[in-house]
């Protein structure tokens, strides 16, 4: 893309310059690891919470990673925007349209199927993870790595 027309982008949708693509918009101070891939239109919300996101993870467009949940403030239930910790530890694959919910900490050597809801839980290291409600197939991965 365009430097000249990249910047004037950026200007236009008020998101800040990021490493991964113009269009990815990351709030806060995520802790982001070496040889990390983040797709366009991908949410990284971080604001006033932690987010880490481990090395060689994969995530793809269309993806929302967001440590705020505000739905109970929102009814009434509270006055406060909830903000919960979110782990992506090492080599962990996103698919498009997921939703990563606030607490949610997934393990290494894990992929998360397209269009999956990620809830607060942890999810073990070599995980396939599936839908909404999602489901979890733990150690799916374990035995077919290179090596193993």
């Amino acid at each position: 893309m365009d430097d000249t027309f990249k910047k004037e982008l950026l200007k236009c949708i008020d998101f800040e310059p990021n490493p991964y693509h113009p269009l990815v918009w990351i709030r806060g101070e995520p802790e982001i690891g070496e040889n990390v891939y983040i797709g366009f239109f991908t949410l990284v919300n971080a604001k006033d919470c932690t987010i880490k996101i481990g090395d060689n993870c994969d995530i793809a467009p269309f993806v929302s990673i967001n440590c705020a949940d505000s739905h109970e403030r929102c009814i009434g239930l509270t006055d406060e925007i909830i903000r919960k910790p979110i782990i992506l530890e090492h080599s962990v694959f996103v698919g498009t349209h997921v939703v990563i919910k606030p607490g949610a900490h997934i393990g290494h050597h894990s992929v998360i199927a397209a269009a999956t809801v990620v809830n607060p839980v942890r999810i073990p290291p070599y995980s396939l993870v599936i839908g909404n409600p999602m489901t979890v197939k733990a150690g799916y991965y374990k035995d077919r790595l290179k090596g193993s």
